[in-house]
């Protein structure tokens, strides 16, 4: 009975939480749950905009993934819901399969949800937590800085009351500058206020929830000011209840664009969740389990798109808002959920008023929270490569568009990674006097090395595509030698992988210097770089070149010196 509870605690963590739950604990979080709930529904609802959905599938996408993460999740702070950079890509994706049929855009919309969190499920079981630390820092801060930037020009006709065309922000900045004088003044007038009000609310009061204090402000003014018959735009009648679920069935060729947009959805969403989740697991002295955010990010969109709302991750403005409110299990979801339940089924009426105009508002101040202006000056000041590599991903997206952008920020990141790998650094190492051991002569100077004898070390993995890089780097050393090398020896200490294209390349080396009579030798090679390999063949392979094997440097050189003494004694005897 004790293994199968365990079991069950280890997929569903949060239940581990619940059976310790102490009483004084609650307190904080009823609080905490509702000022999650007051900034979650209307950043819900703003968010939705930008999904291109109604708002009530904000509202949806809001409540269901909560109650999901506080089973499944392994972090006590994390709130997750609607995310803007999420939201941008979901739009990006569907808008144009949909060709402006509004049913089979939301259709489309919960089959790319579902897939989403099956994906993120499958990822979870096949323990792919590592994909959080894919993107690099550059790469991701260059991608959210794009979004930044496209939801903030996606929002000005919204802010300031007047028809855009839509299209890319190629399209929209240039309209803005030619639209901005037939801008609706009440709208425009109502929009300052709303920001101006936003921000003081953020600036001063930050405990309180500004999303809400703008939400509430805006229905009292186009209630009582009847802004609506002055031309101000609101949101309209919004459903109660429960979702009711809408299927259909699609071309194939339709769910292989829905499965690839998937695909980046989960890498773009769980390296900014999970970052979100690590950095106040941090604060709070714990660490939560990359492998359980997969399934739990999984379950959450799973219960999204069963509720038919569109894919989510973990939101940092409701994590913060719980974290200083001093939440303390996963039971502040849980109270959210339903606080927002609550609303749903009794009070959809007066957010029927609520401006579009101020949840601009809402949405660009957490647009200009996606700008990350600090790391680009860090970037600047410590690596000219990175800062560009941040740019040109944000180009990338401002150009390229969002989807496209996410290839960008892969493909970048593989060039990184290879760029890096491709050409390592590496020593020729020496003995220095007072200094034990063999070290870089480079970063020893006066270090000695012995006639005839190359010491080298690659400073990295041996792979495909660096391992023709290592042959010339040892041919370049041996014809730059001021002695003839008899024998070439490689610290293999550094080297935890070596791949079958590798270990061919290394043989082909070995045989050729060989017929220069030159020895190819290696010392500290690690046990485990035969796990890639049958055994069998590895041990025969081992067998074969045994002789040229060492355990130590030390025991290298006192082979080579040893055959030169036999040879200098050969040689005196004839």
């Amino acid at each position: 009975m004790h293994a199968r509870s365990k079991g069950v605690t280890r997929w569903l963590p949060g239940l581990a939480s619940f059976k310790g739950y102490q009483r004084q604990w609650f307190s904080r979080d009823m609080t905490a749950g509702l000022s999650v709930a007051a900034i979650a529904l209307p950043v819900g609802i703003a968010y939705a905009s930008l999904a291109g959905v109604p708002p009530v599938v904000g509202i949806y996408s809001a409540i269901f993934p909560l109650l999901a993460y506080a089973l499944f999740g392994s972090s006590r702070q994390l709130m997750t819901g609607p995310d803007a950079a999420t939201c941008i890509m979901v739009a990006a994706s569907l808008a144009p399969l949909a060709n402006g049929n509004s049913d089979q855009y939301l259709a489309m919309m919960v089959v790319l949800t579902l897939m989403t969190g099956a994906l993120f499920m499958l990822a979870g079981i096949g323990r792919m937590g590592f994909i959080a630390n894919f993107l690099s820092q550059p790469v991701l801060t260059g991608y959210l800085n794009g979004i930044a930037l496209i939801i903030i020009v996606g929002q000005l006709p919204k802010f300031f009351g007047y028809q855009s065309a839509g299209g890319g922000i190629g399209e929209q900045l240039p309209e803005f500058f030619i639209q901005v004088t037939n801008a609706d003044p009440v709208t425009t007038i109502l929009a300052v206020s709303l920001l101006i009000l936003l921000l003081m609310v953020r600036r001063f009061v930050p405990l309180v929830p500004s999303a809400m204090v703008v939400v509430v402000v805006g229905i009292v003014a186009v209630m009582g000011l009847q802004l609506e018959q002055r031309g101000v735009a609101v949101l309209g009648e919004i459903p109660g209840g429960l979702p009711s679920a809408h299927w259909a069935i699609f071309d194939i060729e339709i769910y292989r664009e829905l499965f690839r947009d998937a695909a980046g959805l989960v890498l773009i969403s769980f390296t900014s969740g999970v970052l979100t989740a690590k950095s106040f697991a941090s604060r709070n002295r714990y660490q939560i389990a990359p492998n359980q955010e997969l399934i739990a990010f999984g379950a959450c969109n799973l219960a999204s798109g069963l509720a038919q709302g569109f894919p989510v991750t973990g939101a940092d403005s409701r994590t913060a808002v719980n974290n200083a409110m001093g939440g303390k299990t996963q039971l502040v979801g849980i109270v959210a959920a339903i606080a927002m339940l609550l609303i749903l089924f009794f009070a959809t009426g007066p957010l029927a008023s609520v401006p579009i105009a101020g949840l601009a508002a809402v949405i660009m101040v957490s647009a200009v929270g996606l700008f990350d202006l600090d790391s680009l000056r860090v970037l600047y000041r410590m690596s000219s490569k990175e800062f560009a590599v941040s740019v040109i991903t944000t180009l990338g997206v401002l150009i390229l568009g969002v989807l496209d952008g996410v290839l960008v920020a892969v493909v970048l990141s593989l060039v990184w990674l290879l760029s890096v790998g491709a050409k390592p650094k590496d020593s020729v190492l020496g003995q220095k006097e007072g200094v034990k051991g063999y070290h870089d002569i480079n970063d020893f100077p006066g270090a000695v090395t012995c006639p005839g004898l190359l010491l080298y070390r690659f400073d990295s993995n041996l792979l495909f595509f660096n391992a023709d890089y290592f042959c010339e780097r040892v041919r370049y050393l041996i014809a730059k030698a001021k002695q003839p090398v008899h024998w070439v020896v490689v610290d293999a200490s550094p080297v935890n992988i070596i791949d079958g294209t590798a270990l061919l390349k290394y043989r082909e080396l070995r045989e050729q210097l060989a017929s220069e009579g030159i020895v190819l030798a290696h010392a500290q090679a690690k046990r485990n770089l035969r796990r890639h390999f049958h055994s069998n063949w590895f041990v025969e392979a081992k067998e074969k070149y045994s002789a040229y094997e060492f355990d130590t440097i030390q025991q290298a050189v006192a082979a080579f010196q040893a055959q030169q003494e036999a040879h200098s004694v050969t040689d005196n005897t004839d």
